[in-house]
C-alpha cells in the first residue's frame, strides 16, 4: 500500500482550475521532489495533502486513510512546514516547541526530553534559549522542522523550505533533510533549486498549470529529457559562419546558436555556443565536426555531449505556463 496517494485529486477556485486530475503514488520511504512554476500546484497539493484544504473532487490518502474523512487520524502522521513559519513574540526556542508539544498531547519529562531530542537532530541546541522572532531565515527554517518532528510524523510534507536560504543555510536543510530520509521518513518537498532535489529525492513529480506532466524515477526523467544527441561547440570567432559550415555536415539534423553560459562564456565569438542536434548517435561524425572546422580556419574552444541534469529535463519537459 502506498504511503501517499492521490485519484484524479482536483482542486477548483471558481474557473480557475488549480490541480486537474492528480495522480500520484508515493512509497514509504520515498523522497518525493515536487517541481513546477509558481502557480503550478505544488502548495495546494501539499496543504490538501496535510488536511488543510479540501479538495473539489478526487482523492488523497495517506497511510491509507482518507483526506476529507479521516482527518483526526491523519494529522499525527503527517508534519507541514510551510514555506514561511510564523513568529511568536518573545517566545525563545524551547518554549516554542514545548507550545505545540502540549498541542501534541505530550507532557511532563516526556515533552522536555522530545524536545531536546529535536533540538539535538536539528543541530540548534546552542539556539535553544534564543528569540523565535532574532533566527535568521534558515534558523527559523530548522526550527520549523523541529516543531514538525515533536510528534514522529511518518510523512513530511516541506513547501519550498530552502527558499530564500543562504548557500550555507541551503546545504545545513538539505543534509538534515537526508538524515531525516535515513530515519525512514517519507518526504514530499518542492522545490525551485532543482540540483539539490536531484541529489536528495529518488522519486519526482513535474506539474504544470495544475496537470501533472510526468511522475517517476530521476533516471526515468533524466532519459525522457534526452532526445536524440545534442553536441555543444564553441568558436573563437565567426560563430554564425561556423554554425553554416556545420549544417550541412551529413548526419546533422540541427544546429542552433544560443547564448552560452555566462560564467564559461569568456574567449568565445560574442559569447555564444552552437548546439548541433542528431537524430542517431552521432559516432565518428562528431569527431569529424572539429576537423571540418579547424580545416576551414575556425579556432575551437569547446567540443562536449549536452550534459542531462534536473534542470533540462525540467525546461525540456514544461511549456513555461502558469495560471
Amino acid at each position: 500500500m502506498p504511503m501517499v496517494e492521490t485519484i484524479n485529486l482536483t482542486k477548483r477556485y471558481g474557473d480557475l482550475v488549480a490541480l486537474n486530475n492528480l495522480n500520484l503514488t508515493i512509497n514509504e520511504g520515498d523522497c518525493f521532489g515536487f517541481i513546477g512554476p509558481n502557480g503550478a500546484g505544488k502548495t495546494t497539493t501539499i496543504k490538501i495533502l496535510a488536511t488543510l484544504l479540501k479538495p473539489t473532487s478526487g482523492q488523497a490518502n495517506i497511510a491509507g486513510l482518507t483526506v476529507g474523512y479521516q482527518n483526526r487520524q491523519i494529522r499525527p502522521l503527517v508534519g507541514y512546514v510551510p514555506d514561511f513559519m510564523g513568529e511568536y513574540e518573545d517566545m525563545v526556542c524551547t518554549e516554542y516547541l514545548e507550545f505545540f508539544a502540549a498541542a501534541y498531547g505530550i507532557h511532563g519529562q516526556q515533552r522536555k526530553k522530545i524536545v531536546n531530542d529535536v533540538l539535538e537532530l536539528t543541530d540548534m541546541t546552542y539556539k535553544a534559549t534564543a528569540e523565535v522572532k532574532s533566527l535568521s531565515r534558515g534558523m527559523q527554517q530548522r526550527l520549523s522542522v523541529a516543531r514538525v518532528l515533536l510528534h514522529d510524523p511518518k510523512v513530511l510534507l516541506m513547501d519550498e523550505p530552502a527558499s530564500g536560504l543562504d548557500p550555507r543555510a541551503r546545504i545545513e536543510m538539505r543534509e538534515l533533510l537526508k538524515e531525516l530520509r535515513r530515519m525512514g521518513k517519507t518526504i514530499i518537498i518542492s522545490s525551485h533549486i532543482l540540483p539539490e532535489l536531484a541529489e536528495l529525492c529518488n522519486v519526482v513529480g513535474i506539474i504544470e498549470r495544475g496537470t501533472l506532466l510526468f511522475s517517476g524515477s530521476v533516471d526515468e526523467a533524466l532519459k525522457r529529457a534526452k532526445l536524440g544527441h545534442v553536441y555543444q561547440l564553441a568558436v573563437a570567432d565567426r560563430s554564425e559562419q561556423a554554425a553554416e559550415v556545420l549544417a550541412k555536415v551529413p548526419g546533422v539534423k540541427k544546429v542552433q546558436i544560443v547564448a552560452a553560459d555566462a560564467t564559461t562564456a569568456a574567449g568565445r565569438s560574442g559569447g555564444k555556443e552552437i548546439h548541433i542536434s542528431f537524430e542517431e548517435h552521432p559516432g565518428k561524425v562528431s569527431a569529424d565536426l572539429v576537423n571540418v572546422l579547424v580545416n576551414q580556419g575556425f579556432r575551437v574552444s569547446k567540443f562536449v555531449e549536452e550534459p542531462v541534469n534536473l534542470e533540462t529535463a525540467f525546461m525540456r519537459l514544461t511549456k513555461g505556463l502558469v495560471n
